[in-house]
């Protein structure tokens, strides 16, 4: 199988990026919305029974899409990676790819069942609904839905939710453009105060929001003059409309793009119109070899792997689970030294080690204000922000730590969210 990202961007594919992909519902679970609340990693509601041997074991998956496509590719990279590390063979892995967010879901869910697997994994927000019921109709299957809310809620022992701390990773790639707006300031090509960074966003939803947050956080951090502009595609994946919304940020003055949308047509035309950019999910080097400076990407083979090895061992399965860049969930790709700017590796070398041992919370509050305000004298204040109350404490926002999904909602000072 081994369907690489770089093989496909080589190839010159159109590729899909964005994680929780394909629903044009909120795909997340907001702060206050506490039917996802339960420690991830740490709390397991499923019943673990016997274990089975791993040449009977049999995996199900479902993908919103197909190897041409950033987003799929990457879990079929993480479903190739847990298979090698298993020692299954291809018969052991039921792939169904291109199942849309509707009654075929339910379809395929069924029957990835009647075939015989004992897990499946769902990967895109709008197959939970779908994966919900036939994780009530097949007790005796473990159901695994990325980027959902509703396992904890839902009481079924054999439903669980995934995803990753991709927010870390966003945070040092912002790290990254930061970096770069200092050598621009430094070179006279900008003033600190015309540093001004462009998003391109999908949706104005919290997996969303919280990504920007973060790796604005990030370019802050080094880069404290930045200010940051999110406009939104109201699409995952709209290569058109990503490249008309860099355009529209780029001539309002934004002198650097990222982007949590789900094509290369932001990055192909910072390439031409010769704006630094970070991408998301693959290395965008091909498409933009003298913009692109790095990606925030997510392994998910390290939660695959985990997951088929609780059932072999008979060990439970956590309700909601989240890991990132201490369990190697998450990584940025590789720095384009043509671009980056002087000493860029050994700051992120730095601030990784710094969010691996805990000395660094990305949602540290004291970096960051709301309306002039701390969030934690919002939150003291009551009204619309007392529903943060369980996610700050020891002066962070704990996000994906409740549940997995992204709750951080927030516009924070220094961002400019662009609805239309």
């Amino acid at each position: 199988m081994k369907k690489t990202l770089s093989v496909l961007l080589a190839l010159g594919l159109t590729v899909s990026l964005a994680a929780g992909c394909g629903s044009d519902n909120s795909g997340n679970a907001s702060a206050g919305d506490n039917s996802a609340a339960g420690s991830t990693e740490q709390e397991s509601s499923n019943d673990a029974g016997a274990g089975v041997a791993a040449s009977d074991v049999k995996v199900g998956v479902i993908y919103i899409g197909d190897e041409n496509e950033g987003y799929t590719a990457a879990h079929m990279a993480g479903i190739d990676e847990m298979q090698e590390a298993l020692g299954l063979s291809d018969s052991q892995i039921i792939e169904k790819t291109l199942i849309p967010e509707d009654e075929s879901c339910a379809d395929a869910v069924t029957d990835l069942a009647d075939q015989g697997c004992n897990i499946i994994f769902a990967t895109s927000f709008g197959h939970e609904s779908y994966v919900l019921q036939a994780a009530a109709e097949f007790p005796e299957v473990q159901f695994c839905h990325a980027t959902g809310y509703q396992a904890a809620g839902s009481g079924l022992s054999n439903m669980h939710n995934y995803f990753t701390s991709i927010y870390e990773s966003r945070y040092v790639s912002g790290v990254v453009a930061g970096m770069k707006l200092n050598e621009m300031i430094a070179n006279g090509e900008i003033t600190e105060d015309t540093a001004k960074i462009g998003y391109v966003g999908a949706f104005p939803y919290a997996e969303v929001i919280s990504g920007f947050t973060s790796f604005y956080l990030g370019a802050k951090s080094v880069c404290p003059s930045a200010t940051m502009e999110v406009q939104y595609t109201n699409s995952w994946a709209d290569m058109s409309a990503e490249a008309e919304v860099a355009t529209k940020l780029i001539d309002d003055g934004c002198v650097l793009i990222s982007q949590h949308a789900d094509t290369t047509g932001a990055p192909s035309t910072c390439e031409d119109k010769k704006v630094p950019c970070v991408g998301y999910n693959v290395d965008m080097t091909t498409v933009a070899p003298d913009a692109a400076l790095t990606s925030p990407t997510n392994n998910w083979g390290v939660y695959y792997t985990h997951a088929v090895q609780c059932v072999l061992d008979g060990t439970a399965i956590e309700t909601d689970w989240c890991q990132g860049f201490a369990e190697g969930a998450v990584d940025i790709t590789p720095i384009n030294e043509a671009v980056a700017a002087e000493g860029t590796d050994a700051k992120v070398t730095e601030v990784e080690n710094a969010i691996k041992d805990g000395s660094l919370h990305v949602f540290d509050t004291s970096a960051f204000t709301v309306n002039g305000s701390s969030l934690e004298d919002l939150i003291a204040e009551g009204g619309d922000y007392a529903k943060y109350a369980d996610y700050v404490s020891d002066g962070y926002y704990h996000e994906s730590e409740l549940a997995s999904a992204p709750s951080f909602d927030i516009i924070i000072d220094g961002i400019t969210s662009v609805t239309n």
